[in-house]
């Protein structure tokens, strides 16, 4: 693919480009294994989204919400609670990515489906949208952030935004447009709008803060905010992608070149829905590699971790800032954020448990004396093979007390296009999760609606399912 400089003369290409897309968009012509695939998004989301419900930050977050938005008529995943409709999207989404479980964009380093599916499903319940428009609005909403992320190729990142509350607010821009029937001039305007709301800091990083969770939440309320301002005519700046002040010039470093081949050419003909990985781990997609690579030198060389003297992981350049510092962190956890953050936990704890869970982001896990004896081991070097942004790749060396070297490369992380997840790992998956909150009954219902969702006359079904009461 061709890379193109920042240019102002491309943006209102492509905003037009977006909003012929949405415009024109008929859920008949996206093959099959593209909707087999985005259902499959929404399923591994809501059964998240269920397994975060007793977690700390979902009661910090629900108590926080409720008290600013008050009573409303739109429901809470795993809750009898309703709140208004952008509050609704808001907590929805923090419960899909509050536990870093969520599926992602492998080049754009998006979690699409965090804000797509609030954005699909309380959208969807307040213009009455049958399962088809609803499936249709989650697949323009996945597309278009996967474009505009991968677009960057790294640069929202590196300058210090995190991409999936940034470029997950224009992907449910399209999408929330699609449902409200905007026409095309309110389709620019929506995009112009959404640009002055969207935001997501990576300072989290810092200290395992917890803000990282709400970013596709405030997606969400930004992408709502836009498309209703839209609809009543509220003009919006026609150069959101490239203009002076856009979204690529304010969001990436000076001179960064913007493949506007990835973001707008062939809409509708490529779908990028397929280049989105699943988790088989609730940790930063960028680890995975690493805490397989550990599991299956122990598995094929029946280690011992008593006898592990040293453990070097190698990490792409751009990966190393997100999982490898800061060093005090990742070596020794403050927390459980701090934890699916750091290479060194996640080799650690795998090697120790033979496994890695939400039970190892418990307290009994985080203070674990072997865990952290093991993080103390871990250090980490560039990986010049890396086949970081298409792949996270995660390769390490295990050194043993009797000087005994072991190497194992996961050059494509699980989950990804290339090292897929089965329908059957994901639907276990999805009832591991789901039941932590529901009983099996509703479970297997949620997953029957979500797999035939495009018969469903509403998602009234849908949503009342996913709640408790």
């Amino acid at each position: 693919m061709t890379a193109s400089a920042v240019n102002p003369q491309s943006d209102v290409h492509a905003a037009d480009k977006f909003a012929s897309f949405v415009e024109n968009f008929d859920l008949s012509s996206v093959p099959d294994s593209v909707i087999a695939r985005a259902k499959l998004s929404i399923l591994d989301a809501f059964g998240i989204a269920l397994a975060s419900r007793n977690y700390e930050f979902a009661k910090a977050a629900t108590a926080a919400i409720s008290e600013l938005g008050g009573d409303g008529e739109y429901p809470v995943i795993g809750s009898a609670l309703r709140l208004p409709h952008r509050d609704a999207a808001h907590l929805n989404s923090t419960l899909i990515h509050g536990l870093d479980f969520d599926d992602t964009h492998s080049e754009a380093v998006v979690h699409t489906s965090a804000s797509a599916v609030p954005t699909m499903f309380i959208s969807g319940l307040a213009v009455g949208a049958s399962g088809a428009q609803a499936l249709s609005s989650f697949v323009i909403a996945s597309e278009c952030s996967s474009r505009i992320g991968a677009a960057a190729h790294g640069g929202f990142h590196d300058k210090g935004f995190h991409p999936t509350g940034v470029v997950g607010a224009f992907g449910c821009t399209l999408a929330g447009g699609y449902l409200y029937g905007l026409n095309h001039e309110q389709l620019l305007d929506a995009q112009g709008i959404v640009l002055s709301k969207a935001s997501g800091s990576l300072q989290f990083l810092d200290d395992g803060a917890w803000t990282k969770r709400s970013h596709p939440g405030w997606a969400c309320v930004c992408a709502h905010t836009a498309v209703i301002m839209s609809k009543h005519g509220y003009f919006g700046p026609r150069d959101p992608y490239f203009g002076r002040y856009g979204l690529f010039p304010l969001h990436t470093h000076a001179g960064i070149r913007i493949n506007t081949e990835v973001l707008v050419e062939h809409l509708g003909e490529h779908w990028e829905m397929s280049n989105i990985g699943f988790k088989p781990y609730p940790a930063c997609h960028l680890t995975h590699a690493f805490a397989d690579a550990a599991l299956a030198l122990k598995k094929q060389y029946s280690l011992d971790v008593q006898d592990i003297e040293q453990i070097v992981a190698y990490v792409h350049d751009s990966e190393i800032p997100v999982i490898c510092e800061p060093a005090a962190n990742k070596i020794r956890p403050q927390n459980s954020y701090d934890a699916q953050f750091s290479v060194n936990y996640l080799i650690a704890a795998s090697l120790v448990r033979d496994r890695f869970g939400l039970a190892e982001l418990e307290d009994d896990a985080l203070t674990n004396p072997e865990i952290l004896d093991l993080c103390s081991k871990t250090s980490y070097q560039s990986d010049p093979d890396s086949a970081y942004p298409n792949y996270y790749s995660g390769a390490i060396d295990i050194v043993t007390r009797d000087g005994r070297r072991y190497h194992h490369r996961e050059q494509m992380h699980r989950g990804s296009a290339g090292n897929p997840m089965s329908e059957q790992d994901l639907t276990d998956k999805f009832l591991d999760n789901a039941l932590r909150t529901i009983s099996r009954e509703k479970a297997e219902k949620v997953m029957n609606l979500v797999l035939d969702l495009e018969n469903s006359a509403n998602l009234k079904d849908l949503a009342e399912t996913l709640t408790t009461r």
